[in-house]
């Protein structure tokens, strides 16, 4: 029984490694080496004279476009030439298109992409298969059949500079629209040195002689390529993504999209929306002034077609008089997820850093692990001293396990005697079996049990890992430059597989021999795996290893099992 237990606890653990680095592959660009995606291809870029579905404008509330009020139509090209603004700041370098004054190109100056060749871009206006961009416009509440100035609305950018200079802490770049029934649109945006949250000021113009009633959209559009699951079927979370105070953080997948099964939140008079990804996000939060913070909002969901789908926040304005003009403060935020940071921008956006099903774990240990980094200053010596504490925690728990393990290799002997003796005898080896455990005083499963209670905190921390932005590009010694990356001269790799053999040799032979020759088998199969994971998973297993070793090293010697079969 015992035999069956181990081997199906190996079997489960091997499959979950395999999974892991297969999906690994993916999260880097390469296809899965043995589950292929099921998400199919992205649709091929649209022809130049075609409008994308992605310009038929905020879904309904029903999640449908149409031509009633709280619908952006379809408008034929401006006459006006499209002017491509191309604004640099010490974190992004961006474009922002006068049709609707969109941003459709935003650069990451501080983060390069994997291979470190070029910098990240987030938005993109691109093909299909790699557009992603924030819009924003006025929608008009009241069917009357008028439009009001919105994302495909000619734009004009007013004067003024387009870089930022050195000692300048903020830059301004404003566009007007002309008067689209009977409302002018002025959009400012306002970068911040150093600060990832880009201010918007939507100023909204009455220059009719009736009073207007109009809301404000703020949209996220994106293409739905998602990389395929990891580990036990999870991953980073990639999509659109809401929060209310009441309803809390509200994941929309791509894929419940598509299939009509979303549902967003109800309306609210807070909340934010956002795009997710591995590593970053964006979201436009209603933020700058209490008036702006407490406007009434929807939240709009929509799958646009050729792989496109949008998230949108409609917030109602106040009715606006005429000659009136109703000023809106919003962010645009657009980088890294740095949690502490995130914290401090508006509550809840925190969440949009994905820790998956072990986030009441994973939090905490991200915490410990940036308060080891506060002290060492050293992402790579952090992992280190987070495994030692978290060692040092279940020290007790490691000691029952050992201390199990090393009396059943001490009476290994009387066990590999007994199955030779009865081996044409099965039930009277069980039998046989059952007693020299008993007499013995071992628990054949004491070994595994406290090891089970740890797994979910090693997970947690493999998601701290997996997810957080710190430690993309981070060095820890030598060789070493980037912890999120494998490592390029198989070293990390090479040492965990003799911890690991070296671990195997402590613990009990099997008393089956195709059992004990698995036992050897599997660290060297799961070296080849290791050699694709990055650095800093690489680098905490190494670490519990050791540690481990060092545990049941002392536990063995003891008990008099060092040496023996």
């Amino acid at each position: 029984m015992n035999d069956i237990r181990r081997t199906i606890l190996w079997v489960i653990f091997g499959f979950s490694l395999v999974l892991l680095w297969d999906q690994w592959q993916v999260f880097n660009g390469n296809k899965p080496t043995f589950l292929p995606s099921t998400k199919p291809a992205a649709t091929a870029a649209a022809p130049a004279n075609a409008t994308p579905a992605a310009n038929n404008g905020v879904p309904t509330a029903s999640g449908a476009s149409s031509g009633n009020a709280g619908a952006v139509p379809t408008q034929p090209v401006a006459a006006t030439p499209r002017e491509q603004i191309k604004v640099t700041t010490d974190l992004f370098k961006a474009t922002i298109d006068s049709e609707g004054a969109t941003v459709n190109y935003l650069e990451l100056l501080k983060y390069d992409e994997a291979d470190r060749t070029k910098h990240v871009v987030l938005f993109e206006n691109g093909s299909p298969a790699t557009r992603y961009v924030a819009q924003t416009g006025l929608l008009n509440q009241v069917d009357t059949g008028e439009r009001y100035p919105n994302h495909l609305t000619q734009m004009t950018p007013r004067p003024g500079p387009r870089e930022m200079a050195d000692g300048q802490n903020t830059l301004e770049v404003s566009f007007e629209s002309a008067p689209v029934g009977g409302l002018k649109y002025v959009k400012t945006y306002v970068f911040h040195r150093g600060d990832y949250v880009i201010g918007v000021r939507h100023e909204v113009v009455n220059v009719s002689d009736q009073p207007r009633d109009a809301q404000l959209y703020l949209q996220l559009l994106r293409h739905g390529t998602v990389a395929a699951g990891t580990m036990f079927g999870t991953n980073t979370f990639t999509g659109p993504a809401a929060y209310t105070n009441e309803k809390k953080f509200h994941k929309l997948d791509f894929k419940d999209i598509a299939k009509g099964k979303i549902e967003p939140p109800p309306p609210a008079n807070d909340g934010w929306i956002a795009m997710v990804q591995h590593y970053f996000a964006s979201a436009w939060l209603l933020k700058g002034d209490p008036a702006s913070e407490q406007l009434r909002r929807e939240f709009r969901v929509k799958d646009l077609g050729d792989n496109q789908f949008s998230i949108a926040m409609v917030a109602t304005l106040p009715k606006i008089a005429p000659g009136a003009t109703q000023v809106v403060n919003s962010a645009l935020f657009a980088g890294p997820e740095e949690e502490k940071k995130l914290e401090a921008i508006a509550p809840g956006l925190d969440l949009v850093k994905d820790y998956g099903i072990f986030a009441i774990i994973s939090k905490p240990l991200y915490w410990l692990l940036t308060q080891l980094h506060g002290l060492l200053g050293n992402w790579g010596w952090s992992i280190v001293a987070l495994v030692v504490l978290l060692k040092a925690a279940f020290y007790w728990l490691n000691a029952k396990a050992y201390a199990s393990m090393a009396k059943m290799k001490a009476i290994n002997p009387k066990i590999m005697e007994m199955r030779e003796r009865l081996k044409d005898k099965p039930q009277e080896m069980q039998q046989e079996m059952m007693r020299i455990y008993k007499t013995e005083k071992v628990n054949p499963m004491g070994g595994c049990f406290p090891i089970l209670i740890q797994i979910p905190v090693f997970i947690a921390l493999y998601w701290v890992l997996l997810s957080s932005v710190e430690m993309r590009h981070a060095p820890w010694i030598g060789w070493i430059t980037d912890l999120s990356a494998p490592d390029p001269w198989y070293i990390l790799p090479i040492v965990m597989t003799a911890t690991s053999l070296f671990q195997t040799w402590l613990n009990p032979t099997p008393p089956d021999p195709m059992q004990a020759k698995l036992m050897w088998i599997m660290p060297l199969a799961f070296s080849v795996m290791f050699i694709f994971f990055p650095a800093g998973l690489v680098l905490y297993w190494i670490t519990n290893n050791v540690l481990s070793i060092a545990q049941q090293w002392f536990i063995n010697k003891r008990l008099g099992v060092l040496g023996t079969k």
